[in-house]
């Protein structure tokens, strides 16, 4: 599609974002929807899948977070998966229509030894026709480069909030430390996925922080996950007040407006929203979600209900663009074979 020229900024200041958040609701959708036009096909909904393929016992604090060994939320610490595993809920995301594959581990940082295993899955998934991201923890510079030339697309790694409100949220890793993962992934190579979280007892100006911190990075994310707090039981914010519906759909908007080329992913949080938050969601320019029955640990609309509500607001999976099946057909068979060896468990905690 065509798009007007519009400019590119990553000079932002934190005041100019606050007075966007506090615009009268309809000129910032009617700003946003605008925005998102020149850039999108306002029909199209890029559509991941997320797979948890290590869960529980992470040694981080984060207190939104029912994985954390810090806390008992009733998880169950499970291995790494299989590699064959691993690639059959692959396939049976593309069989329903995700065109991006993401593999998250509850780590701090992956260790050397697992890095043959990850490889294998990166390879197993590109073969199949599908993107492919991952969310680890912290990456170093030859981790990031490894993890780059095995074929990796995108690598996760959410900022969650502003620094001011950082150390509220999280005592086990920097801030530094976040910014620090991202300049790594941008240098090996890789598209950058970065977002927040919403909802935590954060001011307006928290969120106005927080993407003036997404939207001055040396390049904007490609994808930029908005997630609204999941509460656990178990974890210190189980009990927090709920986040104005609103709110949340200001956040999408600003997001889309200071990161007008980004695919803004309306991401956790979903299972508790009503259509008629997800449609106003989609029409303040969020054009990416997750589907599946969970995130990770958490529950998310089941795909065949995203469908539905696709179409009843005219929406359609965007296409997966520079992938020929034809192309991969041969691929796929032999890469499968090459999995057939079996994988054995390990403790990667």
């Amino acid at each position: 599609m065509q798009t007007t020229p519009q400019t590119i900024r990553n000079n932002w200041r934190v005041e100019e974002v606050e007075a966007l958040l506090t615009k009268p609701f309809n000129d910032l959708l009617f700003d946003a929807q605008s925005t998102h036009r020149r850039h999108f096909n306002p029909n199209q909904v890029q559509v991941s899948t997320l797979l948890s393929i290590k869960t529980g016992a992470c040694p981080e604090d984060c207190k939104y977070c029912p994985q954390s060994a810090h806390y008992h939320t009733g998880l169950d610490r499970e291995r790494l998966m299989e590699v064959q595993k691993v690639l059959a809920e692959a396939e049976a995301a593309k069989a329903k229509g995700a065109s991006r594959f993401c593999m998250g581990a509850a780590w701090r940082n992956p260790k050397d030894r697992d890095m043959p295993y990850l490889i294998e899955m990166i390879k197993g998934v590109k073969a199949l026709g599908l993107e492919t991201c991952m969310t680890l923890g912290m990456l170093s510079e030859p981790q990031a480069k490894l993890l780059q030339q095995s074929g990796l697309d995108y690598y996760n790694h959410n900022l969650d909030t502003s620094p001011e409100f950082y150390g509220d949220i999280i005592t086990t890793r920097t801030y530094e430390d976040r910014l620090q993962t991202l300049k790594n992934v941008r240098d090996a190579g890789m598209k950058v996925c970065a977002g927040g979280i919403v909802g935590m007892g954060e001011s307006v100006r928290d969120r106005a922080a927080l993407l003036v911190q997404l939207a001055n990075l040396p390049k904007h994310p490609e994808s930029v996950p908005i997630n609204m707090l999941v509460k656990v039981q178990g974890t210190p914010f189980e009990a927090l007040e709920d986040l104005d519906p609103l709110e949340f759909v200001r956040t999408i908007a600003v997001a889309r407006i200071l990161m007008p080329q980004s695919h803004v992913r309306l991401s956790a949080g979903r299972e508790d929203m009503s259509d008629e938050m997800q449609a106003l969601c989609f029409l303040a320019g969020a054009n990416s979600i997750f589907y599946g029955e969970k995130l990770l640990t958490t529950a998310n609309p089941q795909a065949d209900k995203d469908l539905r509500l696709f179409e009843r607001l005219g929406l359609e999976p965007e296409p997966h663009h520079g992938y020929d099946d034809e192309i991969h057909e041969a691929v796929i068979g032999d890469a499968l074979q090459e999995q057939e060896q079996p994988v054995r468990y390990y403790d990667a905690s």
